[in-house]
Parts: structure tokens; sequence; C-alpha cells
């Protein structure tokens, strides 16, 4: 089922749709968003792609970075796409980085992976930067800090409230 076929009001599981706390920021921020909802077994990026039926480049997943000694980062990548480490060094200026292990980025976040959100982790002390191939897109979607949650909204605006940096990191 796709989102734009769910009833009004409801989710995938004819719940009345509750409000993540990313949904929270962008309404105090007065963001417009679409929610999208699917079963929270799907994990990835691309499987959220193909559950609402928007092309894996337009959903960007969050990856956790590890550095040395330091706070992680968030990455916001194109669900069809992976993170060159070596890219984002170059990028940032940042050695030694590594991707965090799933256990890693659960602890880390406090978020299960498929539902990690760099709008529901502002505050947290995370450097947080998007692929800048968000940037030929008006809106994109990504996680609401949930699995089975995606938020659809404007690119401008994700930069803005995350104050993410654009870098070109996906290969």
């Amino acid at each position: 089922m796709q989102a734009a076929d769910l009833p009004q009001g409801e989710n995938h599981m004819g719940k009345k749709p509750e409000k993540t706390n990313a949904m929270r920021v962008l309404d105090r921020e007065k963001v417009p968003y679409e929610p999208f909802y699917f079963s929270p077994e799907i994990h990835s990026a691309t499987g959220v792609a193909e559950a609402v039926g928007i092309p894996a480049n337009r959903v960007f997943k969050t990856l956790v970075v590890i550095r040395p000694k330091s706070h992680p980062l968030l990455v916001m990548v194109p669900g069809d796409k992976h993170l060159s480490l070596k890219k984002l060094e170059s990028a940032t200026s940042f050695k030694g980085l590594r991707m965090a292990t799933l256990q890693e980025a659960e602890k880390l976040t406090g978020l299960k992976v498929g539902g990690i959100s760099a709008l529901a982790l502002l505050g947290k002390r995370f450097y947080v930067y998007i692929d800048a191939s968000a940037l030929r897109f008006d809106e994109i979607l990504v996680s609401a800090g949930k699995r089975g949650i995606n938020i659809k909204l404007p690119v401008n605006e994700l930069i803005r409230i995350t104050k993410a940096t654009p870098v070109e990191v996906a290969v």
C-alpha cells in the first residue's frame, strides 16, 4: 500500500497517525511536510522508496559516522547510493572516519536503525551533512525519527533546521 492510498488521518495499521519529535519540530517551525507511513519492518531507504512509490534517489537515509575522540556525524545520502568515507574526509577535513555499527548507531542516537533522523536529534551535538545531490530537488523524504514513518519536506528547510552542510559524498 502506498502512502497516497491511505485513508486521510490513518497510517498503514489503520490507527490514527502519531506525531514524532521530528514532526513536532516541523510544526513548531511552520514547515510544510507530508508524512508517509509504511511497514516498520522496512529498514532501508530503497525499501521505503519502493513501499511509498518514490524514486530511491529522493529518499535520503541518515547514516552515523564515528570520528575518533570526538562527536559523531550524521550524514544524509540518497537511498540508491553509498557514502564514500574518503570523500567525506576530504570535504570535512576530519580524518580516521568510520561507519558506526548498527549497535553503535542505535546507542549514540537513541533511535532504531531505519528510524534515525537528523530532525529528531537536534541539540544532540551531531555535526550534520547532506549529500549535495539533494539540492537538485525541491523536496526529499527523510526519516521522521521512527521506523515506518518518513517525511517529505522542502530541502532548503531541512538544511536550515538541521544546520546540515551540503557535501559531495555519495557514490
